[in-house]
């Protein structure tokens, strides 16, 4: 969408709605959203550590004067990219799913501050990758986990001010209680990991059906901005996109799927010409994962080191053939 430059910072998007966004988008680097009126506000997610969520508060401060004081916050979702500032909104009304607080409760932050200061090396490839994306880029020591204070299920109406402003939950898809802001009156979504502009998703818990409904659901509406939950903002044009993503995922997966052939065959076999220029395509193994155990029926817990072990390989792999084509690999 030309209108809004993909720069990190704080973008006025009228009427009293902010989007905080942060390139490149990648591991980590999630987008974050500000709604004011008479005074009252509310803030959609923090950000991934306590240095990147405390320069987003002191910015919004600064030039939205409302924001001084911060009366709710809505965490999208479970992951730590979107929940684990909390802590420095804590005295805030924080709202949730019930998925949302299932999953915050499974990660909390103390542990991955355990795991990215000692122990990555113990999971081999899957660890080195994971620190490379995580744990050398934020620094999670001073993290305490701060919960919602709040649950709800299926839909919640607020306002702030006079302004109406609906939590929908959507998921699950993205994780299990993938949900998102709508402001009708402003015509403006808040969208979280239910949308990602530029860059694979990760299909951590699907089914991809509901995640492509969801898609259909924002596109049902009278919308003309979309904060994304990484990358820039949009218009409907990158819902559709992004629904092209999941439909495309969902129909290659299950060809390969019938045809017998393996995870990491698949994967090869698809042609991923038409998302070249996306972000994080090592990303595509957990996706075509998700796919896979649908097909099959399998519900078993995911056996997450497998899959960071196979993106670190597609994602180093990726690296080798950059550099031997003689251009800088992106990420």
């Amino acid at each position: 969408m030309a209108k809004w430059a993909y720069t990190r910072g704080l973008h006025d998007l009228g009427n009293g709605c902010y989007a905080w966004l942060q390139p490149d988008g990648t591991w980590g680097y999630s987008n974050a959203g500000l709604i004011v009126d008479g005074g009252e506000t509310l803030l959609v997610d923090t950000l991934f550590d306590l240095r990147l969520t405390r320069d987003m508060l002191d910015s919004m401060r600064r030039l939205v004067p409302a924001a001084a004081r911060i009366g709710t916050v809505f965490n999208t979702h479970g992951n730590g990219d979107h929940t684990f500032g909390n802590q420095l909104v804590k005295d805030a009304r924080i709202i949730a799913t019930r998925g949302c607080l299932l999953d915050m409760e499974e990660r909390p932050p103390e542990n991955l501050h355990e795991l990215m200061s000692k122990n990555w090396r113990a999971l081999g490839e899957a660890g080195a990758f994971m620190y490379e994306v995580m744990g050398s880029r934020f620094d999670f020591s001073d993290i305490v986990y701060t919960p919602p204070t709040e649950l709800f299920d299926g839909e919640m109406v607020l306002h702030v001010g006079t302004k109406e402003v609906r939590l929908i939950e959507l998921g699950p898809a993205h994780t299990r209680g993938d949900a998102l802001v709508y402001v009708p009156a402003d015509r403006t979504v808040f969208s979280g990991d239910l949308l990602f502009v530029g860059g694979h998703p990760v299909v951590w818990v699907g089914p991809i059906g509901n995640w492509i409904r969801a898609c259909d659901k924002i596109l049902s509406w009278d919308v003309e901005t979309i904060v994304s939950g990484h990358g820039p903002i949009t218009d409907k044009s990158g819902v559709r996109a992004f629904k092209h993503y999941l439909e495309f995922l969902y129909a290659e997966a299950r060809k390969r799927y019938d045809a017998g052939l393996s995870l990491e065959e698949a994967c090869r076999d698809i042609s991923w010409d038409a998302f070249r220029d996306w972000s994080d395509p090592e990303r595509l193994l957990v996706n075509v994962d998700a796919a896979y155990r649908e097909f099959s029926g399998d519900t078993s817990p995911r056996d997450i080191i497998r899959l960071f072990t196979l993106m670190a390989r597609w994602h180093n792999a990726d690296k080798a053939s950059a550099a031997h084509a003689g251009h800088p690999h992106p990420h």
